[in-house]
């Protein structure tokens, strides 16, 4: 078994936790990184060439080609989304038929899109510890009287303080200002660039309370479990991205006291529209396990990737993420099954109405976007049955607005059947474009347009198209009508 960890401190605490949990029984484990002293690296080398190690705890060193397992067969990543894919790829060069489990809080969005697709598996794990808070959290503009005032109330009932500055060449000047601000406190830093001798002794001597406040850069941010500190600021948070934001949050609030998170940002900066995005979801999503909501919202911000190339992140905001989904899914069919069935084949409509859920009728923006989902994916006349019963049962009924995205997805359902592939309506005419001229019964669309007094017609110079005249004005009118001329064709 590899056990990859993105950082030194996360790997050794990893290692430390395993030897203590597995006690007496026979596996034997080992640990690669750049604090393990060169005859040490060689022993466990050795170890894993032969076979004599059985899990093997490391950084991005046990990715190089030095490393050589007798007989890898499985594969754990933790805080999967610090990995590029060339990492990950690499690992599972080794052997072509290695088992992977990767760990996050906040999934990268390609690696979180690969479950929703099913390409991957997945599980969640909803349930926290037992007596475990929620993180409060505070987004505002850096104040001297703030930072004083968090710092002293969190050293003034025993506990600890991480103080987040990602610029290692400033980390001295903010250390200087702070045991200025507060001459009491025991306040040092820590950053990667740091001999690994005095980053582990830092880091020790902060985990057994030796130190009060601890200015660091993001080394802190994967994993580390010190249950001691309840209280993070993090300066510039404008900067970070949003399950970066999630990750550093995390890093307090690991027992059963209150904890805080700061994140603040220089007064009279303006922020992007993204960071304001990022914050304002941050906030939103204070609650224990809601690291996956975080993920899902990273990802319509970022987009989903490439999924076969190297991006992990991108290409949505262009197109949107419903669009993008069914683009994707789409041509996931037509490869697996040499082409895209008629019947499932998205129908584009562009008629003129109004339809969405009302704030009177759903409140909540989670149940929203699932009922938005549902009615999406609505395929046959017992799913848009199902989904209106379901409706009604549990919101009343339907107000109009509601009930025009249903019309629309009973016309998708008929449209569908018919292999007609547009709907456009322009000026009170509808042009309804044929996928498959021949799939239709030619005697009754000749029948239909004979009872239709004109109002019907096909285009001379595109046979798969033809024209409907509306008298209509509400969709529910439009829709009975282009459902009941469709419904004769079938």
């Amino acid at each position: 078994v590899a056990f990859l960890a993105p950082t030194t401190i996360l790997a050794e605490q990893h290692y430390r936790t395993f030897i203590q949990r597995i006690g007496s029984y026979p596996v034997r484990s080992g640990l690669m990184s750049r604090i393990v002293t060169a005859k040490d690296q060689r022993a466990v080398r050795l170890g894993v060439a032969e076979g004599s190690i059985d899990v093997l705890f490391g950084t991005h060193r046990i990715l190089q080609k030095d490393i050589v397992f007798r007989d890898l067969g499985l594969l754990i990543i933790d805080e999967e989304q610090r990995f590029g894919v060339k990492d990950k790829e690499r690992i599972k060069g080794l052997r072509a038929s290695i088992d992977s489990l990767s760990l996050s809080a906040t999934p990268i969005p390609r690696t979180l899109y690969m479950s929703l697709l099913k390409i991957r598996d997945m599980s969640l794990l909803g349930t926290a510890p037992i007596a475990r808070r929620s993180i409060k959290t505070v987004i505002g503009e850096w104040d001297q009287g703030t930072v004083v005032k968090a710092i002293e109330e969190e050293v003034g009932r025993g506990g600890q303080v991480f103080y987040l500055h990602n610029r290692i060449e400033t980390l001295s000047k903010v250390v200087a200002q702070l045991q200025n601000l507060l001459p009491s406190v025991i306040i040092e830093s820590a950053h990667g660039q740091m001999a690994p001798v005095e980053l582990e002794d830092t880091m020790r001597r902060f985990i057994h309370q030796g130190i009060q406040v601890l200015v660091s850069t993001t080394i802190i941010e994967n994993g580390i479990d010190i249950p001691n500190v309840n209280t993070i600021i993090i300066d510039r948070a404008d900067r970070y991205g949003l399950g970066q934001l999630y990750q550093l949050r995390g890093r307090v609030g690991r027992s059963d006291r209150q904890a805080f998170a700061y994140l603040l940002y220089p007064a009279e900066t303006a922020l992007t529209e993204v960071a304001i995005k990022r914050l304002k979801i941050l906030s939103e999503h204070t609650g224990l396990g809601s690291g996956f909501k975080v993920a899902l919202k990273d990802m319509e911000i970022r987009g989903a990737g490439n999924l076969l190339g190297r991006e992990q992140s991108g290409h949505l905001a262009s197109v949107g993420l419903d669009m993008y989904i069914r683009i994707l899914d789409e041509t996931i069919k037509r490869l697996e099954e040499g082409g895209l069935k008629e019947e499932d084949r998205e129908v584009f409509l562009e008629l003129e109405y109004t339809g969405f859920i009302p704030e009177s009728y759903i409140k909540a923006p989670s149940v929203k976007f699932e009922i938005y989902r549902k009615i999406a994916s609505i395929a046959s006349e017992e799913e848009l049955h199902s989904l209106t019963s379901e409706l009604s049962d549990r919101y009343g009924t339907p107000p109009v607005e509601v009930a025009n995205l249903l019309y629309i997805a009973e016309i998708k359902i008929i449209c569908r059947k018919l292999s007609i592939i547009r709907l456009t309506e322009r000026r009170q005419v509808v042009a309804v474009e044929f996928g498959k001229v021949a799939d239709l019964n030619i005697q009754k669309v000749m029948n239909l347009i004979a009872l239709s007094a004109k109002s019907i017609w096909l285009d001379p110079r595109q046979m798969n198209v033809m024209y409907m005249k509306l008298d209509a004005v509400s969709l529910k009118d439009k829709a009975l009508f282009l459902m009941e001329k469709l419904q004769r064709l079938l």
